[in-house]
């Protein structure tokens, strides 16, 4: 009796935790560096995109400290795989396949369905003249 009610908890356990893997934007290896000068010339209200790297392509953002980098891939609905577009005011981007906002200081969700932020990466400075994304 204990081992058919082990098997069956663990077969529930199992189901229940593939549909919450599938709501994940997959880990992929990122190794990027940008020059200060080259993000200055290409960013836009202070946000470079960066495509073919990351899920959907990356989004470098200058903030008051420094930078901060995030996956286009939204949260929202990562298998859908759709990449959010920053606005035009430079302080949030938004999933063109769901309306949701996020907030580009720090990722976090500004506007429904966005539940969970969206992936970040490591940003660091090295010698005060390169951006390197990493994670």
């Amino acid at each position: 009796m204990f081992r058919n009610l082990s098997v069956l908890f663990f077969l529930l356990l199992t189901l229940c935790s593939c549909g919450k893997e599938s709501e994940m934007i997959p880990n992929v290896f990122v190794e990027y560096n940008v020059t200060v000068q080259e993000f200055n010339i290409k960013a836009v209200n202070g946000v470079l995109l960066v495509s073919n790297q990351g899920v959907k392509g990356l989004m470098i953002v200058r903030s008051g400290s420094g930078y901060v980098a995030f996956d286009r891939c939204s949260s929202v609905n990562p298998k859908e795989a759709c990449a959010v577009e920053p606005d035009v005011n430079g302080i949030t981007a938004t999933d063109p396949c769901t309306g949701a906002k996020f907030l580009l200081m720090d990722g976090t969700p500004q506007k429904a369905p966005a539940v969970r932020n969206l992936k970040s990466y490591s940003t660091s400075l090295r010698g005060g003249q390169t951006i390197n994304v990493s994670n």
